[in-house]
């Protein structure tokens, strides 16, 4: 597992990337939320009341470290993360500024 530090532009965050074989694991969470790659549920962090964004990949086939993440598009938000504001569309990091 890679770990690494984001600062965004009132708080920090950190981002993980776990190795899979073929793909990678990717997610960058905050004190409140997170944002991952497909491969995460949010819709099961909602019933855990944890804001949640999935993202697709901005360029290329797929996401693969945590930059993918922060320029990724939102494709699919939770409850708790549209409670916050995060709308389809938006960048990883815009969301992420939002938790």
């Amino acid at each position: 597992m890679h770990q690494v530090d984001i600062q965004l532009s009132s708080k920090k965050a950190v981002g993980f990337v776990i190795p899979l074989g073929p793909a990678n694991l990717v997610a960058v969470r905050t004190d409140v939320g997170m944002v991952g790659c497909g491969a995460f549920d949010v819709a099961a962090l909602d019933s855990f009341s944890y804001p949640a964004v999935k993202v697709r990949p901005a360029l290329g086939p797929s996401i693969v470290n945590t930059n993918d993440i922060l320029m990724g598009i939102v494709k699919e938000a939770n409850r708790s993360a549209m409670g916050r504001g995060i709308k389809n569309g938006m960048t990883g990091r815009q969301a992420l500024e939002l938790l």
